[in-house]
């Protein structure tokens, strides 16, 4: 019996629809996916799953010969030509309880976590450690190409879309604000003239001004402060406030007041004294960056979509605090690395430095950590203040900060905490030292620590809610979503440098670790200071080497460089 050619046609269609359906499920599990609950995932513009090269490369190579034992503890020891044993122990933070909103810190006498690392060696080579990406997502509607990893909304803040010039760090400047006087009394900012994303700076009584002042005499928007690179002054300008903005008792606002007008700019001097209406009075301190103990240089770039040739939203966003407001021989350098938006990253490069500075303007704080020589818990409890502060529901950032703080006898400590995949290296005496632990779902550390807590990870699964990074600022959607997120830092031993000592450190966002690794950065830091050794600018210019590099790899991601020269400036002639 013939059989009929609809029923042909009908087999045909079902054989093709099965062989689409198997290669289908094929390229999916050649991709090691793991599909996620539609409730559970982070945006509807989210990709589910890594490349496999993505996956095969974490943040520190499981490769390395010093890792035994614990996931939660990376170690080794070398001996010295003098026959010194030196312990390169980097160990993961211990559950840490922290005070609650508002105590003051800290409330008892006790030895200050964490151990010291001190550092008189010999060169020695390392093992390569290559770092990785942060978080992929496809377009959403109407938006960027797909090549555009985040999306930015509009935050209010100037938006530095390119590499930080060096024209205005020629004779760079640093500048602190203090409210002496009124009813914010205690609040404080710095800023940095060679760091664009900082400026301007707006005062005002609301958000998102730099420095609110919840002063009924204030204006939303009161008044701003920028650089000006041409007269390399600070400048100040009233931005049409209604009861007027006074320097140094000297009214700048526009001649009619009220009218909402703007006022004419004012050089600001260290010293000067702002005065927004009758009772707000603000401290200007001014120093000059060659004035700081340690060389600074940064360097910043959104980098560019490959396919469509144009720049990427940056989210990164740079810190740099030499002094830290009210506390003389402390510095702090960070990255935060926004995902979702900017938002957060913005937010939280304002609350953490400042809630390190007030907890160190404790005398008490201060003088214990000098004395055993570690900031473990300033560090840890800080970054509890700073998530508490961060109400941002769907927006999240990763943070890597240096802290660093000179004692008596002027010996260089530093000690850095993080959260998520921005990475720093520091290299003292020719050894490399890792300062920072990975924190993307697939490295050991996380899913051991997932494990410990009753929920492993699925073999193959890489990411939670859609989200690669199991540690991070904000994102308190995902947090309620599930426990497995935590804001809890991972925190070094402190390093201590002598005058004698040669050593820089190397904060990137997770743009430059996807194309360099570690060894390679230390490299390239290398020959930058020894091409720019004899310039001004030398510091800013390695930065803006290493920075070039990247650029030349062709990272897909937003890229911020910190290069921090501990031994330069300081060293004996």
């Amino acid at each position: 019996m013939a059989i009929p050619p609809l029923a042909v046609s009908g087999v045909a269609v079902a054989t093709l629809a099965v062989l689409g359906l198997a290669v289908f499920a094929c390229r999916r599990w050649r991709r090691g996916c793991t599909p996620s609950a539609p409730s559970m995932f982070y945006l509807t513009d989210i990709t589910c799953c890594l490349q496999d090269d993505d996956i095969n490369r974490p943040l520190i190579s499981d490769k390395l010969d010093e890792y035994s034992g614990s996931s939660n503890e990376l170690c080794s020891s070398t001996v010295d030509e003098s026959g010194i044993q030196i312990d390169r122990r980097i160990t993961s933070p211990r559950t840490h309880g922290i005070a609650e909103k508002g105590a003051t810190y800290p409330t008892e006498s006790h030895i200050i976590e964490g151990g010291i690392h001190v550092i008189d060696v010999t060169n020695s080579k390392t093992e390569d450690l290559n770092l990785g990406d942060t978080l992929k997502r496809t377009a959403v509607a109407n938006g960027p190409t797909p090549d555009v990893k985040h999306i930015r909304r509009d935050s209010g803040e100037n938006i530095h879309t390119g590499s930080i010039p060096t024209k205005d760090t020629v004779v760079g400047s640093n500048l602190a604000l203090e409210v002496i006087a009124g009813p914010s009394h205690g609040i404080n900012h710095y800023m940095q003239s060679g760091n664009k994303s900082m400026l301007p700076v707006t005062l005002g009584r609301v958000h998102p001004n730099h420095l609110v002042i919840k002063d009924s005499e204030v204006s939303g928007k009161h008044a701003q402060i920028d650089w000006n690179a041409n007269k390399l002054k600070w400048e100040i300008v009233d931005m049409g406030s209604l009861n007027g903005t006074f320097l140094n008792s000297r009214s700048v606002n526009h001649p009619n007041v009220g009218s909402r007008h703007w006022g004419e700019p004012a050089e600001l001097a260290d010293g000067d004294i702002v005065t927004l209406g009758s009772s707000s009075k603000v401290s200007v301190k001014i120093a000059l960056q060659n004035q700081q103990p340690v060389g600074v240089g940064i360097a910043s770039d959104p980098m560019i979509a490959r396919r469509t040739g144009k720049k990427l939203n940056m989210e990164d966003v740079s810190c740099c605090q030499y002094p830290l407001v009210g506390v003389e021989k402390f510095g702090l350098f960070g990255i935060f690395d926004g995902h979702g938006g900017d938002g957060a990253a913005i937010a939280a490069s304002r609350i953490l430095p400042q809630s390190i500075s007030n907890i160190l303007s404790q005398q008490e704080t201060k003088e214990r950590v000098l004395s055993y020589q570690s900031a473990s818990d300033v560090l840890r409890h800080a970054f509890a203040l700073t998530e508490a502060a961060l109400h941002h529901q769907y927006e999240g950032c990763t943070a890597t900060i240096l802290l660093i703080w000179f004692d008596q006898n002027e010996d260089c400590f530093a000690q850095c905490a993080n959260l998520g995949d921005s990475a720093c290296v520091m290299s003292v005496n020719g050894e490399t030292i890792a300062m920072t632990e990975d924190h993307r779902v697939i490295s050991t550390t996380e899913r051991t620590r997932m494990a410990n807590l009753g929920h492993p990870l699925k073999d193959g699964e890489s990411r939670i809610c859609g989200l690669n990074l199991g540690r991070m600022l904000g994102d308190k959607f995902l947090k309620e979503q599930d426990s497995r997120f935590s804001s809890e830092p991972y925190v070094s031993q402190a390093v201590r440098m002598t005058k004698a000592c040669s050593a820089f450190a190397l904060i990137a966002s997770d743009g430059l670790w996807d194309v360099i690794s570690t060894n390679k950065a230390v490299q390239l830091v290398l020959e930058g200071k020894q091409r720019y050794t004899e310039q001004k600018t030398s510091a800013e210019k390695v930065a803006h080497h290493v920075l070039s590099e990247a650029r030349k790899l062709r990272t897909k991601d937003n890229t911020s460089v910190i290069f921090v020269d501990l031994g330069a400036v300081r060293r004996d002639p």
